[in-house]
């Protein structure tokens, strides 16, 4: 656990705060940090910016990430990390697509990509105009590479960023993709590209606690996603398929259905 000052925060949309602070460690997209606010808790955070500084985008959910929101410029976090394992580049023709701070994952991998000549298409989604993230960083990167969907059309496609992603995915064109975002978002998507045999690489989220693989309470089958996660590929998806999109722990360690 390493002690850092906020250097700065910025809303980045009426509802998602970006906190910058000095880089602790060599990190990869798709790793995560346990950021731990004394008297309040330790949560799981993938970092929307690689280097230094480094940064986390949050949304206000519960305690912990309401504490993190109203931080200030000298505040001080705990961060244990980088935990987990991240995304592999591969291909040439990728497909992103993150919906609301899902995004946050996802953007260090396409400057990633882009870092090492590989262009990718980036959807972001979310219910609204107001509320996509990283929209200006990512259309300076990527220009006519980054495409958007909202459910209430107000910008870019009319609907859900499955729905828009199924359509391109079949297309044609890609060889690999990578998903961040809502479970039932990411399971529709995994599984219009599975059936067309295109590599999936798919962030989950779920209660972690230990951030070991000790607990428990992060399980999807056999795994443990702070662990053997977040980021899982085809095979391992399909393995865990009686779980994905379907069921996880809640905090008292029972069942509960997936319902976003």
């Amino acid at each position: 656990m390493k002690a850092v000052k906020v250097e700065h925060v910025v809303q980045e949309t009426p509802d998602i705060t970006t906190i910058y602070f000095p880089s602790i460690g060599e990190a990869h997209p798709g790793q995560y940090f346990m950021v731990w606010l004394p008297g309040v808790d330790e949560i799981p955070m993938s970092l929307s910016t690689i280097g230094d500084p480094s940064s986390i985008s949050i949304r206000v959910v519960g305690d912990a990430t309401r504490a993190l929101s109203q931080l200030k410029k000298g505040d001080k976090i705990g961060l244990r990390g980088p935990l987990g394992n991240g995304y592999t580049i591969k291909g040439k023709h990728p497909l992103l697509v993150g919906g609301g701070t899902g995004i946050a994952s996802l953007t260090p991998l396409a400057e990633e990509m882009v870092a090492n000549g590989v262009k990718p298409t980036f959807l972001i989604g979310a219910r609204s105009r107001s509320q996509l993230l990283f929209k200006e960083r990512l259309s300076k990167l990527l220009g006519l590479g980054l495409v958007i969907s909202t459910d209430d059309g107000s910008e870019g496609f009319h609907g859900y960023a499955s729905n828009y992603a199924g359509n391109l995915i079949t297309k044609g064109g890609f060889d690999n993709v990578y998903i961040c975002g809502p479970e039932l978002m990411a399971v529709k998507i995994w599984a219009d590209a599975d059936r067309l045999n295109i590599s999936v690489q798919a962030s989950l989220e779920r209660l972690c606690k230990c951030a070991v693989g000790l607990c428990g309470s992060c399980a999807v089958g056999p795994y443990r996603v702070c662990r053997d996660g977040p980021v899982f590929d085809s095979a391992k998806l399909r393995e865990v398929a009686f779980d994905f999109g379907k069921r996880r722990m809640d905090a008292s360690g029972r069942m509960i259905r997936v319902d976003h």
